[in-house]
């Protein structure tokens, strides 16, 4: 318990603001967009800002987790990231929004990959997926945190108090991880340090490796729809083709979060039951993406009563906590001092993936006129989901090939 309180949490403080980051636009996304005067791909790309400078700082991320630990890289980051939100708060035009959350991307890079590490590094194997879950869930409070509590303050504080207020939750995380988490687990030593050009070519080493590209395609579609749907376009989706005004829409994205919370909870240790019988954990993330191709078709046929919404968005965000556990499970078929580059190895393509898709969902949106009501045309959601619908039978089909090729 004592490492849970002193590692785990203080950690997933930075997933809590990691998941706010990523959330928050879908809650303030169409009134950012009223106020801005934000076309689709301009409220897109506003969106992916976060994910562009995470992406950018991964591979130097994943470095300085394996070379500095996560207390001091994580301590530094979340300071990064109050400031990201101290200037999205101040930002009088959405030039000024994009350079607060390029910020803020880059302060949160290693919300998950430093949980990972940590968790690697202090954990018995069989429990590390379980642990990263339990992180995880303590962070998806940054999640819910962004759903109808921040659509009930937006009439007193406005969008701008939402972003001091994750501010001062920034510069506190920071200062929590400073004081609290070890350098080390106790007897363990510092790593070797090499040269800096060795360290880096570790990740050629990970790269070329057989199982990490097998599976790649497919951690990276389940984690990255999680982000371009759950974590922008389900807001505008829910007013523009089911209907909803802001306090429903809110509470289904708040169903949305609770079931990625609870998925954190119980898929983790879903793995490490699998693990410890010695079936291949891979199947769950495996499942994961299956079920997520479930939940497009459903939102094909444009659902609009709460009765179906709700079930449906908890049961997308439980599935999408396939992608986490993936990450757990991937980082185990390589040394631990490589814990923290294969972690961001995975996120890199994660968040490219993430970056294109949600622009490229934006620009599907703008080949139809905006509505009476300033949304946007519901055909346009059709083609967007039609989209993913093949992306993701694409990964499953790259990583079923590669696992025949192999047998």
């Amino acid at each position: 318990m004592s490492i849970i309180l002193r590692v785990t949490l203080p950690l997933a403080g930075v997933g809590f603001l990691n998941q706010a980051s990523r959330g928050i636009i879908a809650t303030i996304g169409p009134l950012l967009a009223l106020e801005l005067g934000l076309s689709a791909s301009q409220l897109g790309l506003l969106a992916a800002a976060v994910f562009v400078t995470y992406a950018l700082a991964q591979m130097p991320v994943g470095l300085a987790l394996d070379l500095f630990g996560a207390r001091r890289t994580q301590a530094t980051l979340a300071a990064v990231a109050g400031c990201g939100f101290l200037l999205s708060a101040l930002a009088e035009d959405a030039l000024t929004l994009g350079l607060g959350r390029l910020l803020t991307g880059c302060g949160v890079a290693a919300a998950l990959m430093a949980l990972l590490q940590a968790t690697a590094q202090w954990f018995p194997r069989d429990r590390v997926a379980a642990m990263t879950g339990l992180g995880s869930f303590f962070s998806g409070v940054g999640a819910l945190a962004v759903t109808l509590p921040v659509q009930w303050a937006l009439p007193h504080i406005g969008w701008r108090g939402c972003f001091w207020a994750l501010s001062a939750c920034g510069f506190a995380v920071a200062l929590w991880i400073a004081l609290s988490v070890p350098d080390r687990p106790p007897g363990a030593v510092a790593p070797v340090r090499r040269s800096l050009a060795s360290e880096i070519a570790e990740y050629g080493r990970i790269f070329a490796d057989a199982n990490f590209l097998r599976f790649l395609p497919m951690l990276a579609m389940t984690s990255g729809l999680t982000f371009t749907f759950g974590g922008l376009w389900s807001g505008p989706w829910l007013r523009d083709v089911a209907g909803l005004t802001d306090e429903p829409r809110a509470t289904i994205l708040l169903c949305f979060a609770l079931g990625f919370m609870l998925g954190n909870l119980i898929v983790g240790r879903w793995v490490g039951w699998a693990q410890r019988r010695g079936w291949p954990a891979m199947v769950v993330p495996m499942v994961a993406l299956g079920g997520q191709a479930l939940v497009m078709l459903a939102l094909l046929l444009s659902p609009n009563a709460l009765a179906i919404l709700a079930p449906l968005f908890i049961a997308f965000g439980f599935i999408s906590a396939g992608g986490p556990a993936g990450y757990a499970v991937m980082g185990q078929g390589f040394p631990r001092e490589l814990a923290g580059r294969v972690a961001t190895a995975i996120n890199f393509t994660m968040l490219v993936l993430t970056v294109v898709l949600q622009n490229a969902i934006g620009w599907v949106l703008d080949f139809w006129p905006r509505t009476a009501s300033a949304g946007w045309d519901p055909a346009g959601y059709a083609v967007a989901l039609g989209g993913i619908l093949l992306l993701q039978c694409a990964a499953a089909g790259a990583t079923l090939r590669r696992a025949k090729g192999e047998a």
